[in-house]
This record gives structure tokens, C-alpha cells and sequence, in this order.
């Protein structure tokens, strides 16, 4: 019984050490975990700007692109004027800087395909301007894909919808 006595405090000793270090184990990897997911979602919003600039770019080139050659069809002008040229010029270099951002190959590729149509376009290659809008709604769609993965342009969460 005496040997209860002195070994029982040291037992309940070490199993409060062996307690309070498998404690602070558990909490650092908790606080890792939380730490690897605050990192994840900062770098996700990054990108997310960063490719949104690099679309809103593009966008707004091919807009001016698409004005251009309306203009054009309508004052029954020249070909291509160097206004339209220097334009064309600057969507290929928004097309790559889209190219430099994306994470993911169906955005590289919709903003390929949609700088050659209107490429193609302002070279008066295609006349049909409305050729431009299966290519412009698939670029679309990959951009908003590359920036929220796993969702979905036009879905809408019932409850936010209210």
C-alpha cells in the first residue's frame, strides 16, 4: 500500500503531462489546418482578381474590336484601318495575359478561339458578327468557371435569390 502512495501521485503526474502534451499537439494542428485554408482562400481571391482584371481587359478590347468593325460595315470603309489593327494588337497581348492566369485549360482555349473569330472578323474574313457570340459566351463561361471552380454561370442559390 505504501508503494501506491508514492507511485500513484507520479503515475497521475505523467499521465497529466502525457495529456496536456497530446493537447497542445492537437491544438497546433488545428490552428495548421486553419491556417493552410486561411492561405488557400487568400490566394484563391488573388487569382480570382487577378484573372478578373486580365478578363475585364480582354472584354473590353473585344468590345472595342466589335465596334470597330460595326462602324466599318456601316461607313462602308476600308478594310481595315489602323485604328482597328493597333486593337487587334492588343487583344492577342490581353489574350495572353489571360493565357499567363488561368489556372485552367478550357479558359486558354475559350480565349483563344474568341480573339481568332474576332480576329478573323476585323479581317473581314467573317462578315456574320453574330459568329461572335458562341465563342464570346464559352469564354464567358470558362472565365467565370476558372474564378469559382465547381460552379456554374446563371446558377442561383434560392435563398439569395429573395
Amino acid at each position: 500500500m505504501g508503494s501506491w502512495g508514492t507511485l500513484g501521485p507520479a503515475l497521475l503526474s505523467l499521465a497529466g503531462v502525457a495529456l496536456g502534451a497530446g493537447g497542445s499537439l492537437f491544438g497546433q494542428y488545428l490552428v495548421s489546418r486553419v491556417s493552410e485554408r486561411q492561405l488557400e482562400v487568400e490566394e484563391s481571391a488573388a487569382h480570382r482578381a487577378e484573372l478578373k482584371a486580365a478578363v475585364l481587359q480582354f472584354v473590353r478590347l473585344a468590345s472595342q474590336v466589335e465596334k470597330a468593325v460595326v462602324s466599318r460595315a456601316e461607313a462602308d470603309g476600308p478594310e481595315s484601318g489602323p485604328e482597328l489593327g493597333t486593337l487587334v494588337d492588343d487583344l492577342w497581348i490581353a489574350q495572353a495575359e489571360i493565357d499567363l492566369a488561368a489556372r485552367s485549360e478550357p479558359l486558354r482555349g475559350a480565349a483563344y478561339r474568341y480573339a481568332l473569330r474576332l480576329a478573323e472578323v476585323a479581317r473581314g474574313e467573317v462578315t456574320d458578327a453574330s459568329a461572335l457570340r458562341g465563342p464570346q459566351v464559352q469564354f464567358m463561361d470558362a472565365a467565370y468557371g476558372d474564378m469559382w471552380p465547381g460552379r456554374r454561370r446563371g446558377d442561383v442559390d434560392s435563398s439569395s435569390a429573395r
